[in-house]
């Protein structure tokens, strides 16, 4: 994986990775690795909203990658946590869709948006040349005095 960490250019507070393989049971790893990065930044309050949506995204990216890995991103910033959730395939682009009854599927992304404060799928690209994608969502929250 050649992502850099972070989605926006500003001041970074922390910024933890997770690579595993791109499997239904790395959502399970995906929410306990949100939950003990946000713990370690003493962002609790972040925490519910954040294993919801980083096991839809994780879901989302199983779904649609053919990669054997993915990684999972925290980035702290001041007033906002953005969890990412890369693979190596510029391809197989997510959209989001209605979900239909039969498989169960379709309604990750739509629950993201509807959790998290911004989100989105993004290209990632290693210079000029696109290396891959990212699932990511924004959580907010007020800066203390």
């Amino acid at each position: 994986m050649t992502a850099p960490c972070g989605l926006v250019a500003a001041p970074v507070r922390a910024c933890y990775r997770m690579s595993a393989p791109c499997a239904p049971g790395t959502a399970r790893l995906a929410r306990e690795f949100v939950t003990a990065s946000l713990v370690a930044v003493e962002r609790r309050r972040a925490i519910e909203t954040a294993r919801i949506c980083v096991s839809d995204a994780v879901a989302t990216v199983v779904r649609r990658s053919r990669m054997p890995e993915l990684a999972v991103e925290v980035t702290v910033y001041d007033e906002r946590v953005v969890v990412a959730v890369c693979d190596d395939e510029p391809g197989r682009l997510p959209w989001p869709r209605q979900a239909d009854g039969g498989e169960g599927g379709g309604s990750g992304l739509a629950l993201v948006r509807r959790l998290a404060d911004a989100a989105g799928v993004s290209w990632v690209w290693d210079g000029l040349e696109l290396v891959g994608k990212q699932v990511w969502f924004e959580l907010r929250e007020p800066v203390r005095p």
